[in-house]
């Protein structure tokens, strides 16, 4: 991976297809996310008046809807993209050392109110489990990254407000739903055992991250 090769969103998906897992943001082991890797046009700046643009945020959205690619906070609570070919992989073991939420549980209500409804909106979806009191969204977050982390909550795609010329504008909200909902059931189907499938993804990140240390490649994984 060649720091600053990414020029648009095609490129970035076919990347994803090709290596399989992408931080979308620093990880730790250098080079490999997706702001390393794209050209300097494509990151973060802010103007003069204020404004600011950044194209690899505004990507996100296509990478999941067009590309096919999977979206979530996977990589030790920060987001990223992984491929519909490492998928099965990464549930299998994420899903044997994160079991299902207890009965009763807010990670329960949380992924049942996401069943009921489809897919909602973070805000939506905070209210609804109840978190709509003062200093509650950092607490109802961490639910969610922590479901994420365990593989039974992705973002489908991204929602953005319209300015009064049908622009759109802001930072835009994760629309939440579970991959059972969004790919299927059949997409979790692995033949392997959990500890082949850790195996399996360590040796890959090595692969494709030959600097990286043991420690780093096993805070991304676990």
């Amino acid at each position: 991976m060649q720091i600053g090769q990414i020029h648009n969103s095609a490129e970035l998906i076919e990347l994803i297809d090709r290596i399989g897992f992408l931080p979308l943001l620093d990880c730790g082991i250098r080079g490999f996310c997706a702001e390393d890797l794209v050209d300097e046009d494509c990151r973060y700046v802010v103007f003069a008046d204020g404004g600011w643009d950044w194209p690899l945020w505004k990507w996100k959205g296509e990478i999941i809807t067009e590309g096919g690619h999977v979206y979530g906070k996977f990589f030790g609570g920060k987001a990223g993209f992984i491929s519909r070919e490492w998928w099965p992989d990464l549930c299998n073991y994420r899903r044997s050392v994160h079991p299902k939420p207890q009965e009763d549980s807010i990670e329960e209500t949380i992924l049942m109110i996401l069943n009921e409804h489809g897919s909602l909106i973070t805000r939506e979806l905070r209210a609804l489990c109840g978190f709509d009191g003062p200093k509650m969204r950092s607490r109802f977050d961490s639910y969610v990254t922590r479901l994420q982390m365990a593989t039974r909550i992705v973002t489908e795609d991204f929602v953005y407000p319209h300015d009064r010329h049908g622009q759109e504008y802001g930072w835009g909200w994760s629309l939440l739903t579970t991959p059972e909902q969004l790919y299927g059931r059949d997409e979790f189907r692995c033949t392997r055992t959990p500890q082949e499938s850790l195996e399996r993804i360590t040796k890959h990140l090595h692969k494709i991250c030959p600097t990286a240390q043991t420690n780093q490649i096993q805070k991304l994984i676990k």
